[in-house]
């Protein structure tokens, strides 16, 4: 509903504030790039996780209908790379949110080949 996504635009919004407050005001100049590295990373690491709950439907139903070919082509080529500059660069905070797309999208490439197209039924 209307009132649903408003409610979660506010939420978004509030945590920007929020972010952009707590990193402006409250961290002094000195630790300010760490802490908005962490809280970047924790950020990435949490978009990379969340189609966990997707592969588990696919896991369940052995359907690979609720699954995109093209993101999940996307988000290891996007992962990959972020990964590979942070290796070069010696930066945790590029590296280490990243792997876990990679993973993720090696766990998604072989529901696709265990789960062919073919094999699709409904869930």
């Amino acid at each position: 509903s209307q009132r649903s996504v408003l409610l979660q635009v506010l939420l978004l919004l509030a945590v920007v504030v929020t972010g952009y407050s707590y990193f402006t005001i409250l961290v002094d100049t000195g630790t300010r790039l760490t802490h908005l590295g962490l809280f970047c990373s924790i950020f990435t690491i949490t978009m990379y996780l969340s189609p966990l709950a997707d592969l588990a439907k696919v896991v369940r139903s052995k359907s690979t209908r609720c699954l995109s070919f093209p993101l999940t082509v996307t988000t290891f080529v996007a992962s990959s790379s972020w990964t590979l500059y942070g290796l070069q660069l010696h930066d945790p905070y590029i590296t280490v949110p990243n792997v876990p797309g990679i993973v993720t999208s090696l766990v998604r490439f072989w529901l696709f080949r265990r789960y062919r197209p073919e094999q699709d039924k409904p869930y």
